[in-house]
């Protein structure tokens, strides 16, 4: 009875909201994005203004005067075009090899059959609630032993080879629902294990591949506990969100200056979602689907 009440109002629902004429839903939606969009919008209005009218001008959009200088003292004292260079190279790399590593071991959980199998699945999800925090010690330690601590390399070595147990998942849901056809064709042609991925498995994946690379894009490009110990005797190989941390002085923090950073480092992130957001949104529907 409670089940056909519920089916009731649902459909008494969709009845009211197709009614409604397209407008109101449009004044809605736009309503939505620009409480959403907001902040980004008061950050970019901070970027250009000066100490005393950030504080004194509450949540106006628009600066009295534009202070271009901001951006100049970010990219040049604060030494941002170097740390924006670091993060490019160091989540470039991570992303190949997270999005290589990933697909590989989708693709063969979801494809082939083995001992141990679901148990190693298993033990997949539940790492999903280990804290990242717990392993910091560890990757620490393992990287002075292999004397990688202080050095981009040890940086990508220790952002690239976590778990990301959602990614492999992703590439599991979307791999699972390929017809074995394909792979059997290959076969046939001679194809052999590495062939076959790469040339017809990883292709098929692409918008799964897309939504790996924007999230593994955004976690590590976001990093901070990671690179902030790797750079610990070596500011030079910062990272932009450790980078933040050169606007706060020991009386004072250069509120205007670390704006016009945020904004610098979240434009690259901004561009690469646009051009990817099709493929972003296909792949998450598509293994959900699946």
């Amino acid at each position: 009875m409670t089940a056909e009440l519920t089916v009731q109002r649902s459909d008494r629902q969709r009845r009211i909201l197709s009614r409604l004429p397209w407008w109101i839903a449009a004044l809605v939606l736009v309503g939505i994005a620009l409480v959403w969009i907001f902040p980004f919008l008061w950050m970019l209005s901070a970027s250009l203004k000066d100490s005393m009218e950030m504080f004194s001008g509450g949540l106006k959009l628009w600066p009295d005067k534009f202070v271009w200088d901001n951006y100049a003292r970010a990219w040049n004292d604060a030494h941002f075009g170097r740390y924006l260079i670091n993060t490019v190279m160091v989540t470039v790399i991570t992303v190949v090899i997270v999005t290589v590593r990933c697909a590989l071991a989708g693709y063969v959980l979801a494809r082939y059959r083995f001992r141990g199998s679901k148990l190693f699945l298993g033990i997949l999800v539940a790492t999903l609630f280990v804290p990242t925090g717990y392993t910091i010690i560890p990757v620490v330690k393992i990287s002075m032993q292999l004397h990688l601590i202080d050095s981009l390399t040890g940086m990508i070595l220790a952002l690239s080879g976590g778990a990301y147990v959602s990614a492999i998942l992703l590439y599991y849901g979307y791999f699972r629902q390929i017809p074995r056809e394909l792979e059997e064709a290959a076969l046939v042609d001679g194809a052999g294990f590495v062939r076959t991925f790469f040339s017809v498995m990883l292709p098929l994946a692409m918008p799964v591949t897309a939504t790996v690379a924007v999230l593994t894009f955004i976690a590590t490009w976001n990093a901070f506990f990671l690179p902030l110990v790797f750079t610990f005797s070596r500011p030079e190989l910062r990272t932009v969100s450790v980078g933040m941390q050169a606007f706060v002085g020991e009386t004072a923090t250069d509120w205007s200056g670390m704006a016009a950073a945020g904004v610098i480092s979240i434009v690259p992130v901004v561009v690469l979602f646009i051009f990817l957001q099709r493929y972003f949104v296909e792949g998450i529907s598509g293994a959900v689907k699946s």
